[in-house]
């Protein structure tokens, strides 16, 4: 069996980041699809309990790479790390090995390219001849070719954003949250090269034997997770003739189920609704005429 073949299991198992920023939100959402674990002692495996779905905790930059070897089937990681290790493999003569399956909707940022606050900003070609200092070449130099820019990639592992000041280099090419990081630094961003966020990364090929069908058990599971996550259910009455007027108010919302009350030209509706369901909005549909408005959570939703 060569060394990317992936050993013959018949549990899947996933590996997320033991910390870091991604780390608790992807333990939240794989635990609101309904999986819990049990926990080795060096806290880096867990034992799917309730499904037979394990975690192993490991470090973000190496999630990758275990899915491409075949150690782990699935993997929550962020799209930069995936897009860059990819673009490296694919550099190394290795090929397509992986594939973003889901987004996943948290750790969101930005890989953005920065220059000098004093900078006076124009197009790409300002780059020619300078240096930029990233922990993702792959994804500079393949950017640097599509705008057929010539520009010296130096590459830190960190501590990006002060290469400038310490004239290791013209500008930056780095993640980006808030930006104030980057402000600290006297750096602006002026361009973005990738929208990043966690992602469910997985081979480039669908699983084929039992770990197949607990995939898509789990992708099916992710789908109505994520779709809810800040979902609400709406419940209110109006009459029939108050509905042209109501439902352009519920632009977010999937079609309602609308049932007769018995006796009266007076109906019961429910709505899904995806957007925030603020007092404003209630306020909107309690004058065009709905009553009994309640607002419930969805604690789960499978389509």
């Amino acid at each position: 069996m060569s060394p990317t073949t992936p050993a013959a299991r018949d549990r899947l198992r996933i590996a997320i980041q033991k910390s870091g920023r991604l780390a608790e939100p992807a333990r939240s959402l794989l635990a609101s699809c309904g999986l819990s674990w049990r926990e080795s002692r060096d806290r880096l495996f867990c034992y799917g309990e309730t499904l037979p779905v394990d975690l192993l905790l490991v470090r973000d930059d190496d999630i990758p790479g275990l899915i491409a070897e075949g150690v782990c089937d699935l993997g929550i990681v962020g799209r930069n790390v995936l897009v860059e290790q990819d673009l490296d493999a694919q550099a190394a003569g290795r090929g397509a090995r992986l594939r973003e399956w889901r987004p996943l909707g948290f750790g969101a940022c930005r890989l953005a390219l920065a220059v000098p606050e004093g900078w006076a900003w124009h197009e790409p070609s300002q780059l020619a001849g300078r240096r930029i200092a990233t922990s993702y070449p792959q994804l500079l130099t393949r950017w640097l070719a599509d705008n057929c820019v010539e520009a010296r990639v130096v590459v830190l592992s960190g501590s990006v954003e002060i290469a400038p000041r310490l004239g290791q280099a013209d500008a930056v090419c780095d993640l980006v949250s808030s930006g104030t990081t980057l402000a600290a630094n006297q750096l602006k961003p002026v361009l973005t090269l990738l929208e990043s966020e966690a992602v469910l990364a997985g081979p480039a090929a669908d699983l084929d034997d039992v770990r197949g069908e607990l995939a898509q058990l789990l992708l099916r599971r992710l789908d109505g997770a994520t779709r809810i996550r800040h979902s609400k259910l709406l419940m209110f009455q109006a009459t029939r003739q108050l509905l042209p007027q109501l439902l352009p108010l519920l632009p977010d919302a999937d079609a309602p189920t609308v049932m007769q009350v018995d006796g009266e030209d007076r109906l019961a509706l429910q709505a899904l609704c995806h957007g925030a369901l603020t007092w404003q909005r209630l306020e909107d549909l309690r004058r065009a005429g709905a009553r009994g408005l309640m607002v419930l959570p969805v604690e789960g939703m499978l389509a």
